[in-house]
């Protein structure tokens, strides 16, 4: 593995680190809006919070026509 590829695994880990701790004690909804916000991509938000990508785009889907109505 080549030095660069080593530094952006390592960087990737430490993401996914501080999105948990971010996350954490927030319900799926809340952890969800929050990472998005942060911008991470729904397959790394579903990773941190143990939920499929799916359920992700959902949500931050509802999350955003929620903030459009207001």
């Amino acid at each position: 593995m080549k030095t660069d590829e080593k530094i952006i695994d390592l960087l990737t880990q430490i993401l996914k680190v501080e999105a948990i701790q971010a996350a954490s004690n927030r319900s799926v909804t809340e952890g969800a809006r929050l990472l998005k916000l942060a911008g991470l991509d729904n397959q790394t938000i579903a990773e941190v919070l143990n939920t499929s990508p799916g359920t992700i785009r959902t949500l931050t889907a509802n999350l955003r026509s929620k903030r459009g109505t207001r």
